[in-house]
């Protein structure tokens, strides 16, 4: 009988299943635990190779050094009498070295044992003929029967669509894959360092919120049953942050996981993690500075260098990051676009239709300049670059510009044609803040089905006063996708999205 587990087409792994099932029924009859949790281990293997590597022969012979080691069976060389395995665990990997002599009939049953199997082992470190640091095995025994066969050790997880849904299988032998998310961990960790030495506060928000704010953003729906309420999974923790600030909390910050109903894409996945902040008497100069110290304490830091390297290109994050209006970003990107009209919304019709970029008719001035914007413009930003002043119009939560009040003083932060952040300075005019959520939901009944709701809760924390604030949003999956040099969002999500596998 074939496994239902495995396609059909492939009849050797089937084989290969069929023979580990095998072994492991006999492990089973021979009466002894199959699985057994008793083994401790009291070393990583780079720990052993960071202090004793170094060490010679002779002097690991002179004074014997014994370790208890346990991983997964990454490779296996047997020669008669004796043999030598890798074992691999989170650290790294180490050498053992086995001989019949010593072990006797584990020894023998080491010999059927598969790569992939969890393996522990005691011994005394030595040195090989070729200088390895290796452990001269005298107990070992077999912790976990693998049941299915690693893929080719110099092919590796060539078909990538499998490495994003089987990435268990992509982290036992993808060193590569292994780094980026360590690399991720490091930089959410630096990050939270960086706040709280800032004295920020951090907090948390509900995912399920009766009304989706803090973006303009499609939702995803739920429905609580014992409420009898609709529900949507946030698209941003901005209303419920900035609550808290009018309630005292005057730096506060959440890294979130956020959902927005969208497409997929190498830069959008329908869940990702964004690192949201919130800073009372600052504006949104103070976060564009924030911002610079931030990536290049990221750089020095963690990768060591303010040369990143992404996409074959290198990007020197040591100058002062550039800054550009969304005005003249349109202007420079658009050769014989008359300046005097960027506000008048027949030209600017006629400029997105000989761009082919859609429109609804209710767009204002500041709606078709951001499509112009985000047609022509935004992927031209391969340097570290802050766009600001972005019009009120796409920017409900903003606080309007005191000298010119159909901007806002909001600015995006691009880098490698990609937005990484989006900050500004807080709209804490609860009349403002009123109207503009009527504008939105005049959208929302327009078709607009990204346009905000009104929330009247949020409109009243604001009428007891807020201080002036400014926030940032930074897209972690995308900062981390441009430190570790990686294009597509799958390869920095654990457990990306994907459409459902064939039958």
């Amino acid at each position: 009988m074939t496994n239902p587990d495995v396609p059909a087409d492939v009849p050797d792994e089937n084989k290969l299943i069929a023979e580990r099932r095998g072994k492991l029924a006999a492990l089973r009859a021979a009466g002894g635990c199959a699985f057994p949790n008793d083994f401790r281990r009291d070393v990583l293997a780079a720990d052993l190779l960071a202090a004793y590597g170094d060490k010679s022969a002779e002097s690991l012979e002179s004074t014997p050094t014994r370790v208890r080691v346990g991983g997964r069976m990454m490779s296996k060389r047997v020669m008669g009498k004796a043999s030598f395995a890798h074992l691999a665990d989170r650290s790294g990997r180490l050498q053992l070295f086995l001989q019949r002599d010593t072990l006797g009939a584990a020894y023998e049953a080491f010999k059927t044992w598969d790569i992939g199997d969890i393996v522990g082992a005691a011994g005394t470190l030595f040195k090989t003929k070729t200088g390895e640091l290796s452990v001269r095995v005298d107990e070992l025994l077999l912790l976990t029967k693998s049941l299915r066969p690693l893929p080719d050790k110099w092919h590796g997880m060539a078909d990538v669509d499998m490495r994003y849904r089987q990435r268990y299988v992509d982290l036992i032998v993808n060193d590569d894959s292994r780094a980026v998310f360590k690399t991720r961990t490091r930089i959410v960790r630096y990050l939270r360092d960086f706040l709280d030495a800032m004295d920020f506060q951090e907090v948390e928000t509900p995912m399920m919120q009766p009304i989706p704010g803090g973006a303009v953003a499609r939702p995803f729906k739920t429905h609580h049953n014992a409420l009898d309420l609709d529900m949507y999974l946030r698209i941003a923790p901005e209303l419920y942050l900035k609550r808290l600030v009018v309630g005292g909390l005057e730096r506060v910050y959440e890294i979130n996981r956020s959902f927005r109903n969208e497409g997929l894409s190498t830069r959008h996945n329908p869940e990702f993690t964004m690192l949201e902040l919130y800073w009372a008497f600052a504006d949104y100069d103070d976060l564009m500075d924030l911002v610079e110290r931030m990536l290049q304490g990221i750089a020095d830091t963690i990768i060591g260098t303010r040369t990143i390297v992404y996409d074959e290109r290198s990007y020197d994050l040591s100058a002062a990051f550039k800054r550009i209006t969304v005005a003249d970003a349109i202007l420079a990107n658009n050769i014989g676009f008359e300046s005097g009209k960027l506000r008048d919304v027949e030209y600017l019709r006629g400029v997105c239709d000989r761009l082919k970029v859609s429109y609804k008719p209710s767009d204002g001035a500041g709606k078709l300049q951001i499509e112009i914007f985000e047609k022509t413009a935004e992927h031209t930003f391969m340097e570290p670059t802050f766009v600001y002043a972005y019009p009120a119009e796409v920017s409900p939560l903003s606080r309007a510009n005191d000298a010119d009040p159909f901007l806002t003083d909001r600015f995006e932060f691009f880098v490698a044609g990609r937005e990484l952040a989006n900050g500004f300075s807080e709209l804490n005019d609860p009349e403002d803040q009123a109207a503009r959520f009527r504008a939105q939901v005049a959208r929302k009944d327009a078709g607009d089905d990204e346009a905000m709701f009104y929330d009247a809760d949020y409109i009243r924390a604001l009428e007891y006063g807020m201080p002036p604030t400014a926030g940032l949003g930074i897209g972690i999956d995308r900062l981390v996708m441009f430190f570790t040099g990686t294009s597509s969002i799958r390869d920095v999500l654990l457990f990306p999205h994907l459409r459902p596998e064939a039958d």
